[in-house]
């Protein structure tokens, strides 16, 4: 099929596009990289009098540290974030969930602004902003406005965009060493297989896990994990955000609680899988897999990045 016939725009600035977008309303949609618009066009399941095409925005491009955060700019391919040394370096929970996105084909013209404004549940970048608690950048008419990643997605492929508003940047913070404070859990280092060391540090561990049917597919379940180990080997900060179990990304906050627990021996990677799923109400059931199948896939997906994160953490 083809798309119905729209009045393609190409502006110069954002802050041009937000102009458009207030003036043409609901009518207007933005198209940056177009790997999810574009099908959805071409299959009817939307129509739009007004495509803005964003992608010549030089603002909207680009990867930066800027003090204490990585700022990366919504225009950017996810295919430039894949290749960023910064991005490895500094945000390596990102860098690892780029090669799990469909094909270098798709990366290659799909954008990180694209992925967080569609807000697909089961895709892996609105989980890693969430574990990581980014910031997401945005700008109307009414000038620029910061929105946690806490509070950024309300639905299935819902923002708190305003219909008038342009996602233009994402900021990260820096994995520069452990910023949570506070002992909260025990931590045995020989349960990971690290080696000990003379000197306390403060150290973190990232990994992302996920189930598809096929490579470059949308995940069945998928687990983001972020852990960081204080200097006396306690877990003094643990994040954990499901994707593909719900209609959004979510916190797996009984989890991270569990994680965090003061009890003594610390928690199993199965027992804290299995808590991340145990609270969800609102698990898609489809051809994929019921959802009784997509929690069981959800704890072993959490257990095993859990697993991997606590393991590089204790590694340094």
């Amino acid at each position: 099929m083809k798309p119905a016939s729209f009045e393609y725009h190409a502006p110069a600035s954002a802050r041009e596009a937000v102009d458009l977008l207030a003036e043409l309303g609901d009518g207007a949609k933005v198209i940056a990289g177009g790997q999810s618009l574009v099908p959805v066009l071409a299959m009817r399941l939307a129509v739009f009098d007004h495509l803005i095409d964003i992608r010549r925005i030089e603002g909207l491009r680009g990867i930066e540290e800027r003090e204490d955060t990585v700022w990366i700019g919504a225009g950017t391919t996810e295919a430039e974030i894949g290749r960023s040394e910064l991005v490895a370096a500094r945000v390596p929970l990102l860098a690892r969930a780029t090669p799990l996105i469909g094909h270098f084909q798709i990366r290659n013209r799909g954008t990180i602004g694209g992925s967080l404004a569609h807000a697909d549940a089961a895709a892996e970048y609105p989980a890693v902003v969430l574990a990581l608690d980014a910031v997401i950048e945005a700008l109307s008419p009414r000038g620029p406005r910061t929105i946690p990643a806490s509070e950024f997605f309300t639905g299935i492929w819902e923002t708190a965009l305003e219909p008038d508003e342009l996602l233009t940047g994402v900021s990260f913070p820096a994995a520069t060493g452990l910023s949570a404070p506070g002992k909260v859990a025990g931590f045995d280092r020989a349960r990971t297989g690290g080696s000990g060391g003379s000197s306390p540090r403060a150290s973190r561990g990232f990994a992302i896990e996920e189930f598809a049917r096929r490579s470059g597919d949308f995940a069945v379940a998928g687990a983001a994990v972020a852990v960081g180990l204080a200097g006396d080997e306690t877990i003094g900060h643990a994040a954990i955000s499901l994707f593909g179990l719900g209609s959004t990304p979510v916190r797996a906050v009984s989890a991270e609680a569990l994680a965090g627990g003061s009890g003594e021996p610390p928690a199993s990677a199965e027992s804290i899988g299995r808590a991340a799923v145990a609270g969800l109400d609102a698990v898609p059931s489809d051809l994929h897999g019921t959802a009784d199948y997509r929690r069981k896939v959800g704890a072993v997906m959490v257990a095993r990045a859990w697993d991997k994160a606590i393991r590089e953490a204790a590694n340094g």
